[in-house]
């Protein structure tokens, strides 16, 4: 999946300057899509020239001009090409799992740290996740959400990336116990 395509699904939601879009993506997409803000602005750029979005600009008092993004026809159709489209295999690459793999050789104290960080991390996803959860379905039942909603990739999503991130927090916690049981086991050094 190319950042494009992310940044067309997030313009389903309507028109956004890009800052709006770096701040939305960090709330929306973040917890299946990263892009630091200058990849973001960069793509929009290749995405109005190829077509596929449309900037106007917003002329501002006090503040810079910005520009606004929509789809085009063409954004639209290379989305919904994208979505016919087989997705490619997921792949997991994770430093921290190389970290965990080779922790009988290297610096366990330093591993359990990186794993506390991460498990801090699911955390924080997890409550902000929720919140973002509980904003959607705005009172309602989740079926009734579902049932109402205009738009559920959203929220389907947002469940994906809280049930990876609650994954997270118990393999984190779960690798955290084995390791303070195998120090505590191991004989002392000289």
């Amino acid at each position: 999946m190319a950042l494009r395509h992310a940044l067309m699904a997030a313009l389903l939601e309507g028109e956004a300057s890009g800052y709006d879009l770096a701040k939305g993506f960090d709330a929306s997409v973040a917890n299946f899509w990263a892009a630091t803000p200058q990849q973001l602005y960069r793509e929009l750029d290749h995405m109005a020239a190829d077509g596929l979005v449309h900037a106007r600009v917003v002329h501002q008092e006090r503040r810079p001009d910005k520009r606004l993004f929509s789809l085009t026809e063409a954004g639209h159709r290379a989305l919904h090409e994208f979505t016919a489209r087989p997705p490619r295999p997921g792949v997991i690459r994770d430093e921290l799992l190389v970290q965990v793999q080779a922790v009988d050789a290297g610096d366990g104290a330093a591993v359990r740290r990186a794993l506390e960080e991460r498990l801090s991390r699911a955390e924080a996803k997890i409550t902000r996740y929720e919140g973002l959860r509980a904003r959607l379905l705005d009172g309602r039942f989740e079926d009734d959400y579902l049932a109402e909603a205009e738009r559920i990739g959203p929220y389907l999503t947002l469940m994906r990336g809280l049930s990876f991130e609650r994954e997270n927090l118990r393999w984190c916690e779960q690798s955290l116990k084995i390791l303070a049981r195998r120090a505590a086991a191991a004989p002392p050094t000289s």
